[in-house]
């Protein structure tokens, strides 16, 4: 088993998938993209971004997300969101969870924010003007921390 799984659901932006691609390379950790994406596979920023590391990615490609829920039943997921109240450092992370992340413009489809509410973790952001992290960025911070916390038996630095 994996470490960790990262879902993209509707991911917008190619360098922040090649860049989180080459993340998920680098941790054993699989990467999971829920279409619609906003952009192509073969595009030449996600290629630049992932650079090398991409031919080595796992990677899964689903067409909605009730095809990612039926293959994956078993998933203990946790979704990351600035619409969170629970901060992601008070999070029970445990080896095989799947860190859930929302489009770079909008997030989250509306619906999750009911459906997960209790599973919804935020990071703080104390700067006077913020909306939100780069995508690629919070994956690896929130990456970070479940690696961090699960490091015996799991990571080795």
């Amino acid at each position: 088993m994996q470490p960790f799984n990262i879902v993209l659901v509707a991911p917008e932006i190619p360098q922040n998938t090649g860049t989180i691609g080459r993340l998920c390379v680098s941790t054993e950790t699989r990467l999971h993209l829920v279409r619609p994406l906003g952009f192509s596979l073969e595009d030449k920023y996600v290629k630049r971004a992932g650079m090398d590391y991409w031919p080595h990615l796992d990677l899964t490609i689903y067409e909605n997300w009730e095809e990612f829920l039926k293959k994956n039943p078993e998933a203990n997921l946790l979704f990351i969101s600035t619409k969170g109240e629970t901060c992601f450092w008070d999070a029970q992370y445990r080896p095989g969870d799947y860190l859930v992340f929302g489009r770079e413009s909008s997030g989250l489809p509306p619906e999750f924010y009911d459906r997960y509410r209790s599973r919804l973790y935020r990071i703080p952001m104390n700067g006077r003007f913020h909306r939100s992290l780069n995508l690629a960025n919070a994956a690896s911070i929130v990456l970070y921390e479940a690696l961090r916390v699960n490091r015996e038996g799991v990571f080795h630095p």
